[in-house]
């Protein structure tokens, strides 16, 4: 693969290790696409073993960012449809509030919610911290298994290919 083609497979790992972050970019999927571009224009025993690190990292760091942040929710007693309804209230603001309406929207939706379910403010108020302590735990999880597959990449293309 020339340079210029190399290039631009990085600014598109960057792009998706972005958008992990700012949820308008595409994320972890936009990074593992290009590493398969990558592979499939190297054709060499380095760039397969590349790519199947990236899906086992990549792939581990899904599976996990599941799991790990919907445990803690589940011991601190937050519901699953309180999580619903921020998720929800989440995409209505990013389309009235473009950019940062996800941002306001998701918290919201969760502080509402709980609110109706216990009634008071601080107890609500608690809930939706948990929640965004999640939130942010799943987007630390993504960015770190996404960022490990980078890294492997960047390290094929700098030190073997």
């Amino acid at each position: 693969m020339n340079s210029v083609a190399t290039f631009l497979v990085g600014v598109a790992i960057f792009v998706g290790i972005a958008g992990i972050v700012i949820p308008v970019l595409p994320g972890a999927l936009l990074s593992l696409a290009a590493i398969l571009i990558w592979a499939l224009a190297e054709q060499s025993p380095t760039g397969w073993i590349v790519l199947a690190a990236a899906i086992v990292l990549i792939g581990a760091s899904q599976v996990v960012k599941y799991v790990v942040p919907e445990r803690r929710l589940r011991e601190s007693g937050v519901p699953r449809r309180s999580m619903f309804v921020g998720v929800v209230l989440g995409i209505v603001g990013f389309f009235v509030i473009p950019v940062v309406g996800m941002f306001v929207g998701f918290p919201l939706g969760v502080y509402l919610s709980e609110r109706q379910r216990l009634g008071r403010h601080a107890d609500a108020w608690g809930s939706t911290k948990h929640a965004l302590r999640a939130t942010g735990l799943s987007i630390l999880i993504e960015f770190i298994g996404t960022s490990l597959a980078a890294a492997v990449w960047l390290g094929a293309v700098l030190f073997v290919v």
